[in-house]
This record gives structure tokens, C-alpha cells and sequence, in this order.
């Protein structure tokens, strides 16, 4: 028997120390050893006792590629405090605190390269056993550990014990932990030794080291960048992005913008594209993680207490669970057992909060590519279908301000249009939920979907549908829709839906609906150009003629509109002899209505005003009193009697005298003055 392959005693042992802590150890020369793993009831575990009666874990540690390691030092832009850290690191043991996706591991790898040509690396699973773990003696110049499990469970003594083997060998060690509130104070004094904080890199000069380093072609590179549309580089690249998208943003410049020949919107889309299936995908088994996904995708923009109360809301609708860990986020502390912390939470939705004005106090809640939340709805309606009638029951209850409506209506709005219209079925109960602000939810998704190409036909047939509906809340539904800030109607096409508004209303029982008539008709009139208010003031001419709410509706707007633009009304007046009689139509109109008569009573003395020294609007005004004179109406006259009674101060005194005799002589007032 050849017993030379036999290890002696007391190789054995040294062998057998050597080895302490892994989880089997074999010795069989010229055999054949299938350490695979066994599972059933034949095992047999040969295991090292850890301390306290606990088996030690697996060792998992393997080098890092050193292509791995020659990119990240090609493309290392030093964070601030990088020179500060080295000299931490001299001290072969040092804690590096970091948010994840920060570019933290690319700082721990440069640290520990650093001064090397050929850097020899060794990545450590943060499971290790320190206790048990120990660096090799020769041939490797650093080691990085990542994200122990329990960084309290570090102690002293074991990492002490590792500093001398660790500068024998001429090596560093590395652990990188996530930063919280108090963390680093605390592990200095636990474990005395160096704890430095990651800052990250400015995002624009992570950009610039991968587009140089993945570029090919300088030229081209800085020829695309020059043809970018002023602001496209800023929203690709907005303040605060972490490093990990500055490199995604470089990637697709590389792939798509030099190599592929697309534009600058064409890259913003598809890395929103990419980060918004990562983001769904991410929040798909963690209930709480996807209500606080749809809650910055509606809300996002708007401060932080509204993003996640309107989270909590959704949690709540959806079914038992998770309320309780929502609640938690709203404090920046570190979490309890089993909950997340909030900055977690913006790190997993790649979202930031913008803190800004600080006299409003505002700490707003944003994707750091806002149209990412067009790339969720894409996903959500197309593979999640199953939510589509919970969000609409979650954004019936939008929260009391305006732009929380004005977001949940524009979130039902792109519903619609990632379903191809599909999800517009469940818009009917959104419009009649017992919510008072559901109709305005209703109201913006019709107005918004109603230019899209592929929903807009089936939004203008639900609104010609509900301006005639016998529920209240879809003609309201409707109203809000023509509202011209919260819709994109066509002056044609919310004329013709309030005209039909107006047949379904009662003046003294819908006085607020007919006062909301009476708002978005004169906000479409001043916001319009001469050609939209020449289209309203043609309706209001054919309104002025009818009885009932049309009638009043008219004679409440047109006080309102002159208000808006006595210049223009002037111009009006001295245009031609159709203008001109329209306008004196309306204003007699609107003075002989008794709820009407105050308002125009004070635009007319408004005019006055406006018209004292001024020659053009001095000519108009005068133009519109001899059309009054002349018409005879007796709204006019009780103006004009109003006027003589008043002040001697009160503007207009002499022309309303003047145009009172003529009045009483049957002529019309003399412009000679």
C-alpha cells in the first residue's frame, strides 16, 4: 500500500485548523468526491461548532473581475471626500456609509485599488462570520464586504484581530453599509475605527466619464449633444440624479442618440421606458411598495404628506394589510423591525424629494424622470388589468385641493390611453362615486382624453351622452370638462355641450351649476384669442334671445367679460357696425336682468373711468351710449337715471347727462365732444 499520499499527524492537524469554519472538509487521495448537494433523509453534515452552539454559514467570497475593476476605475469620478477617506483606509480597516445606487461600491472599489497598477480583489458575502473569517496571506490587495446582514453584530475584537494579518498581506478591507440617521456615530464608538460617509458624485461628470469611456467617435458624441433642444440635457440629467441613472442616461446616449440616430426626446423616453418596468416589476409582490408607486405616478409633484396619505388610502381600499407600515415612512428615523424607511422607499421607486420654497415649507414627491409615470401606466394596464377598477374607485377620492383633482383626472386620462379606451367603462360609476369631487376627476379625464387620437372620439361621445344625462353628477361631469383649465375642447365643442348643459337647468333650483356656467364661460373668453371670443359672443348673442338659463346666463357673463379687456372692448366698438350693434345687444341685455343690472351698472362706469383724457376708449364709449340711446331698452334708462342720482364725483356724470336728454329728445347723443 503507497501510504505516501497520507497525510501525517501533525500535517492533519495544521490541515484541520487551517480549515476551521468551513462546512465540510474531505481528505480522500485518488478518490472520487461528489460534493454535491444531498437532500432527502441520506445526509450527513459535517460542521464546525460556532460560538454559542450556532453552525457557521457557508464561506461565499470570490475576486472581483478584473474587467470588473479596470471600468469602474475608468469611469470613477471621485466623490467629494475621496482623499479623506484614503486616509481612512490607512488604518486597513474602514466602514463606508452610502445610500444604495449611489455609486458607493464604486468608491469602495477605487479606495481599494487605489496605488495598485493591477489591482487583485476579493468581494465577501455580507453574511461572513468574522469571528471565523480571516484575509489571505499573500496575493490579494483588498476586500470588499457589502451590506452585513447586522452591522451590530460586528465586533471589536474580530475586526482588531484582522489588522495585522490585513497589513502583513499588504491589504484593505472595506465594509459598505446603508446610511441611516445615527448610524455612523454609533458604529464608531461600537467598533473604533474609521466610519466615513459617501457622498454622491455630481451626476453630470458621471455622465461625462461613461459617454468617454463608451464612446468611439468624439465627434459624433459632441455633435449629438449640440443638436439636443434647449432643456432635453437637463431632463435627462435633473439635479440629484444618482450616479447608477447618470450611467443609464450615458448607456442609451451611446445606443440609441450616436449609434442609433435618435433624437434627445427619443433617449428621455426610453430610459423612462426601462426605469418605469423596473420600477413596476420591483413593486409587484409588496403591496405597500405599489401603493406608494401609484401615489408619487398621480401625485408626484405635490408634497410629501399628500403622496403618502393618498398611499395609505389605496392600501386601505384595497384590502387589510400594510397600513401600518406606511405609517412609519412619514418619520425620517430609522424603521422599526419589519417596515421600511422612507428613503428606502424613494430609492426602490427611483424618486426624489425636491425640497424647495421654504416659506411654503415644500418637500414635494417626484420620479427623477417625471415621464416615467407615463411608462408605468403602459405597463400596468397592459400586464396588471386587474387594478384598473381599483384605481378608478382610489382616484374618485383625490384629496380636497385642486391639483390633487387635477392629477387623479389626468391619471384616469392616461388609463384610458394605455388601455385604448378599454378602462373608459369604468368611468361611468368614477363620475356618480359618493364623492362631491368625483364629477371634477370625471371631468378632467373627458376634457384631457378628449384630443388624444385613440380615446378622444369615444371622450366626445360620453360628454355629448352626459350633457343631456338625467344624473346630476354627469352633467357636472361635463361642466368641468368645458372648463377651459381643465380640458382641451374646442371653443365649437364646449359651446355646443353647454348650450345642452343649459337645457337640462333650472335658474332657481341649480343656481350653482348656472354660477359655474357663468365662470367657465368668461375664464374660455378672457384666456381666448379675438377669434375664440368673437365665437363665444356669437353664441351669447343667440343665448340673449332665449328665455331661461340661457337668457340669464348671458346677461351674468357679459359684466364679467368687459371687465376682462376694456381695450378690447373699444376696439370692438370702433371695428364695424356688426360689432358694435353685438355689443350694445349684450349690454342692454345685461342691464335690463335684475340679477345682472349691478355689474353692468359698475362696467360701464369702469368705462367711464378708463375713458376720462383717453381718446379711443372716450370714441367707443360714446359709440356704445348712442347704440343704448337708441335701443331704448329700460335697463339703460334705469342706468342712466342711477347715474344722474349719484355723486357729482360718480365718473360718467356728464356723458350719462347728455346721453339722458337725448334719451328725452328722442336723438341720439352727439359725439362731438
Amino acid at each position: 500500500m503507497d501510504t505516501s499520499e497520507i497525510p501525517r499527524g501533525s500535517d492533519l492537524d495544521a490541515l484541520v485548523a487551517a480549515l476551521a469554519g468551513r462546512e465540510m472538509v474531505v481528505v480522500a487521495p485518488h478518490s472520487t468526491v461528489n460534493t454535491g448537494l444531498v437532500t432527502g433523509g441520506q445526509r450527513h453534515a459535517v460542521s464546525h461548532p460556532a460560538e454559542g452552539g450556532t453552525a457557521a454559514g457557508p464561506m461565499r467570497q470570490g475576486p472581483v473581475r478584473a474587467k470588473h475593476v479596470e471600468t469602474a476605475r475608468r469611469r470613477f469620478v471621485p466623490p467629494p471626500g475621496f482623499e479623506d477617506a484614503l486616509a481612512a483606509l490607512d488604518s486597513g480597516i474602514t466602514v463606508l456609509l452610502g445610500e444604495p445606487g449611489s455609486g458607493r461600491e464604486t468608491h469602495a472599489l477605487n479606495l481599494l485599488a487605489h496605488g495598485h497598477e493591477n489591482p487583485v480583489l476579493v468581494q465577501v458575502d455580507g453574511a461572513v462570520n468574522f469571528s471565523r473569517w480571516s484575509p489571505r496571506a499573500q496575493g490579494v490587495h483588498g476586500y470588499l464586504v457589502t451590506e452585513p446582514s447586522d452591522p451590530f453584530a460586528l465586533r471589536a475584537w474580530d475586526l482588531s484581530r484582522m489588522e495585522s494579518p490585513l497589513a502583513e498581506a499588504g491589504a484593505h478591507l472595506v465594509i459598505v453599509l446603508a446610511d441611516v440617521p445615527g448610524l455612523a456615530g454609533t458604529l464608531a464608538d461600537h467598533l473604533g475605527m474609521p466610519v466615513v460617509h459617501h457622498l454622491p458624485p455630481d451626476p453630470r461628470k458621471v455622465f461625462s466619464a461613461h459617454l468617454a469611456d463608451g464612446s468611439s467617435n468624439e465627434g459624433e458624441l459632441a455633435g449629438w449633444l449640440r443638436a439636443l433642444e434647449p432643456g432635453q440635457l437637463d431632463e435627462l440629467l435633473p439635479e440629484g440624479l444618482p450616479p447608477r441613472y447618470a450611467a443609464r442616461a450615458a448607456e442609451a446616449v451611446l445606443r440609441l442618440g450616436v449609434a442609433g440616430g435618435a433624437g434627445g426626446a427619443e433617449v428621455v423616453r426610453d430610459v423612462a421606458r426601462t426605469e418605469g418596468a423596473e420600477v413596476v416589476a420591483r413593486a409587484q409582490t409588496d403591496p405597500t411598495l405599489r401603493a406608494d408607486l401609484l401615489a408619487v405616478t398621480v401625485y408626484g409633484g405635490l408634497h410629501r404628506g399628500v403622496v403618502t396619505e393618498r398611499a395609505r388610502d389605496l392600501l386601505r381600499l384595497a384590502g387589510p394589510g400594510g397600513e401600518q407600515e406606511t405609517d412609519v415612512r412619514i418619520s425620517p428615523g430609522r424603521a422599526p423591525s419589519g417596515t421600511r424607511r422612507w428613503p428606502e422607499t424613494l430609492r426602490l421607486l427611483g424618486a426624489h424629494c425636491a425640497r424647495g420654497d421654504v416659506e411654503a415649507s415644500i418637500d414635494a414627491v417626484s420620479f427623477f424622470w417625471p415621464s416615467v409615470s407615463e411608462a408605468v401606466w403602459e405597463v400596468l394596464c397592459r400586464d396588471h388589468t386587474d387594478l384598473v377598477p381599483l384605481l378608478h374607485s382610489w382616484l374618485a377620492c383625490p384629496g380636497p385641493e385642486a391639483e390633487q383633482v387635477e392629477r387623479a383626472g389626468r391619471a384616469v386620462a392616461a388609463m384610458a390611453v394605455a388601455t385604448g379606451g378599454r378602462s373608459m367603462e369604468h368611468l361611468h360609476d368614477l363620475a356618480l362615486a359618493p364623492s362631491r369631487l368625483a364629477p371634477q376627476v370625471a371631468g378632467w379625464c373627458l376634457g384631457t382624453a378628449v384630443q388624444d387620437p385613440a380615446v378622444g372620439r369615444a371622450a366626445a361621445e360620453l360628454l355629448e351622452q352626459w350633457s343631456v344625462a338625467t344624473e346630476a353628477p354627469l352633467r357636472e361631469t361635463v361642466l368641468h370638462a368645458c372648463h377651459l383649465d381643465r380640458g382641451h375642447l374646442t371653443e365649437e365643442q364646449a359651446l355646443r355641450l353647454l348650450q345642452q348643459l343649459m337645457t337640462t337647468l333650472n335658474g332657481d333650483t341649480d343656481a350653482p351649476s348656472v354660477l359655474f356656467l357663468v365662470e367657465t364661460l368668461v375664464r374660455r373668453f378672457e384666456a381666448g384669442d379675438s377669434d375664440a371670443r368673437t365665437t363665444v359672443l356669437r353664441w351669447m348673442h343667440d343665448w340673449s334671445r332665449a328665455e331661461d338659463v340661457p337668457s340669464l346666463l348671458t346677461a351674468l357673463c357679459f359684466p364679467l367679460m368687459v371687465d376682462t379687456d376694456l381695450a378690447w372692448w373699444s376696439d370692438q366698438m370702433l371695428a364695424d357696425a356688426e360689432s358694435a350693434s353685438g355689443t350694445v345687444q349684450l349690454a342692454a341685455h345685461a342691464l335690463n336682468e335684475a340679477a345682472s343690472f349691478a355689474a353692468m351698472r359698475d362696467a360701464l362706469l369702469d368705462w367711464c373711468t378708463e375713458a376720462a383724457g383717453a381718446e379711443h376708449p372716450s370714441r367707443a364709449l360714446s359709440e356704445l351710449l348712442d347704440g343704448l340711446v337708441g335701443a331704448r331698452q329700460p335697463g339703460f334708462l334705469r342706468w342712466l337715471l342711477a347715474v344722474e342720482r349719484g355723486p357729482d364725483a360718480l365718473p360718467g356724470k356728464e356723458l350719462a347727462a347728455r346721453a339722458l336728454a337725448a334719451w328725452r329728445a328722442e336723438s341720439p347723443v352727439s359725439n362731438s365732444d
